[in-house]
């Protein structure tokens, strides 16, 4: 056991980490390795410090340097203390005779590697000089199968070619087995990962059993090529008019053998390294290379068949709005993504953010056609996330599904929707609420002024109670001549239910403007098309409203200043009332049609009377594996 493990004083033969280069600051010193990095500053006797103990730490000599110092002197105290916060930093590595000895059976390209990046390079070596490599081709003699025999021959790995007819041409199987292992995932384990091409797009899967990385590639073989095709993502590459370079497969398999000689060796994915923030922790990622402009990055996956242990372990929901947004750019990544990403597109940010996506496949009705959705928010960020779970609800089945980012998002989104249901007819006996109370909220003067203003709609509110003694309120906003007085003429262009009159007569406002601005802009809307955001407009979309206020509130930091007029203030104050309000719904929802069975407890549990032996269709699968609450509803039993 190391220094570093117990947290006591670094051990005598601990040597710097080799590769860790050293930078001298005016009062001060930075090193900077694979696996770590540090600045020290506040002395200019930390560089001198520093000159006296490099050496004897580059060289192994740290045993001798220290039984020469005074001990309890100054130079002895800083010492101890510069090695105590490289040891933290994991910028030492034990010198051991073992380890020596292990480096010395390595070739010194791969002893050094390991070095530079193993927390233990001893028992690394240990497990690749025991491990047995195997390249599996159509052809074993292509390029990319030749490249992969080289680099695993490279890391020091015995390495067996193997004619494999079932392999597409451009998939190449890499393998890796240390003696008496099975399929397993630890260090010396039957590991695999599968290289691949698709047009101009290589690809190396996350290191996993053969059968994981072979469905693995598949499923990413399938997306490419849709993303390549001409009906596919307008983010996909074919190959350029030279082709793709000779040098591209070769750099496609040295990845993909690094990623096994990693595995192999117990050392960190190299997906991990850059400490890439769209990464999502707990989650394989997939390495995408394009050949030109050449390019790579990795990009977390999880594809429709998860069978090892790692891929069945699903994230719990996240607890930020940052983190569901960092879900949504994976589930909707350009070529790999199961889901079509929401961006802001060309399309206008002023008045209200917009942002858009495309469905796959055409609108029923409409063969020929795309379905394009739009959406916009008083944040651009609140109106991708509502985007996205609308766009995966059509893609689940219409009305079959409620999607949300947590458990709260998905039952506030779903009884809201239930709510717009069951009142939207005449308000019968329903209490219209008095202008008065609910015309000042500052944030429906802004859209409203915006709506009838600055856009010009010839528009009004209409602010009805759902029951009485209830605090729940349901605003619809119409487009109709300042003449029409007939309660529910006109064309809705918004709606809202909230806790207060207030609130919902913002939301229906912001709604309205969404859809101004969206058929403004020449947005496609009509059969197979809607308006969707947090701010639902007509056209099939969900009146979500405030549903996503605790979730973009948690963590937020609001300065005192900012009240009910901002943004941020706003969604504090209405995630104060969110879990009241959807008490509410429930109450008055209850029972009626499209309620689902335990709503009350139990959000997420079929209704009773819906088929509990149907599969959830894809996406649900990789929808629930990213942390996302999918509801089934009645709707789907209808």
């Amino acid at each position: 056991m190391t220094a570093r493990d117990t947290g006591a004083a670094a051990a005598p033969g601990d040597r710097l980490r080799p590769g860790t280069a050293v930078t001298p600051l005016r009062a001060g010193l930075h090193l900077r390795g694979r696996r770590g990095s540090v600045t020290l500053e506040g002395s200019t006797a930390v560089p001198v410090v520093w000159g006296l103990l490099e050496e004897p730490l580059r060289s192994g000599g740290l045993g001798p340097f220290r039984e020469g110092l005074e001990p309890g002197s100054a130079l002895h105290v800083a010492v101890d203390t510069l090695l105590a916060r490289l040891a933290e930093h994991d910028l030492l590595v034990p010198g051991a005779p073992s380890a020596a000895a292990a480096d010395a059976d390595a070739e010194p390209a791969v002893a050094r590697w390991l070095g530079a990046t193993a927390r233990h390079p001893a028992d690394a070596a240990a497990a690749l000089a025991a491990a047995r490599a195997e390249v599996l081709a159509r052809d074993p003699g292509s390029p990319l199968a030749s490249a992969a025999v080289r680099a695993l021959a490279a890391g020091g790995l015995p390495v067996t070619r193997t004619a494999e007819a079932a392999l597409p041409a451009d998939r190449v199987l890499l393998t890796v087995r240390g003696p008496g292992t099975g399929t397993g995932t630890g260090p010396g384990a039957a590991r695999a990962v599968v290289a691949g091409c698709v047009g101009g797009t290589g690809y190396a899967t996350a290191p996993g059993s053969a059968a994981q990385a072979l469905a693995d590639a598949v499923a990413l073989e399938a997306r490419l090529d849709g993303a390549t095709s001409p009906a596919g993502a307008e983010g996909g590459k074919a190959p350029g008019p030279g082709g793709v370079p000779a040098s591209f497969p070769v750099l496609l398999a040295g990845a993909a053998a690094h990623r096994l000689l990693c595995a192999a060796a117990g050392l960190p994915d190299p997906a991990a390294e850059g400490e890439d923030p769209r990464l999502l922790p707990g989650t394989p990622a997939v390495l995408l290379a394009e050949a030109r402009p050449a390019r790579a990055d990795h990009h977390s996956w999880l594809g429709p068949v998860r069978i090892d242990a790692d891929r069945l372990t699903a994230l719990a929901p996240p607890a930020v709005l940052d983190e569901a947004m960092r879900r949504i750019a994976a589930l909707g990544e350009r070529r790999c993504g199961p889901l079509p990403g929401p961006e802001p597109e060309d399309l206008p940010q002023l008045p209200v953010p917009l942002a858009a996506c495309t469905l796959p496949g055409p609108p029923r009705g409409a063969p020929g056609t795309s379905r394009t959705l739009t959406g916009g928010g008083p944040r651009l960020d609140l109106a991708r996330l509502e985007l996205f779970c609308r766009a995966a609800e059509l893609l689940l089945g219409e009305d079959a599904f409620t999607v949300g980012a947590d458990p709260g998002h998905a039952l506030g989104r779903f009884l809201r929707h239930l709510a717009s249901r069951r009142y939207a007819g005449p308000p019968d006996h329903r209490t219209a609420v008095a202008p008065a109370m609910w015309s000042a909220h500052p944030q429906y003067r802004h859209w409203w002024t915006t709506l009838t203003g600055r856009l010009g709609t010839a528009a009004r509110t209409e602010v009805h109670r759902l029951a009485p003694q209830a605090e729940a309120y349901r605003a619809v906003v119409r487009g109709a001549p300042q003449d029409v007085a007939d309660h529910g003429a006109g064309t809705v262009l918004g709606e809202g239910i909230e806790a207060t009159p207030g609130d919902a007569a913002a939301f229906a406002a912001l709604a309205a403007v969404t859809a101004v601005v969206t058929a403004g802009s020449g947005s496609p809307a009509g059969a197979g098309a809607g308006t969707s955001g947090l701010a639902a407009t007509a056209g099939g979309a969900r009146p979500s409203g405030g549903a996503v206020a605790p979730l973009a509130s948690a963590a937020a930091r609001t300065a005192a200043w900012e009240d009910h007029r901002w943004t941020g203030g706003w969604l504090a104050d209405l995630a104060g009332r969110e879990e009241d309000l959807r008490s509410t719904l429930r109450r008055l929802t209850s029972g009626g049609p499209g309620s689902p069975a335990g709503a009350a407890g139990a959000p997420d549990r079929p209704p009773a009377h819906a088929p509990d032996h149907a599969p959830d269709p894809e996406p649900a699968g990789v929808l629930r594996a990213f942390g996302f609450t999918v509801l089934r509803t009645a709707e789907e039993a209808r």
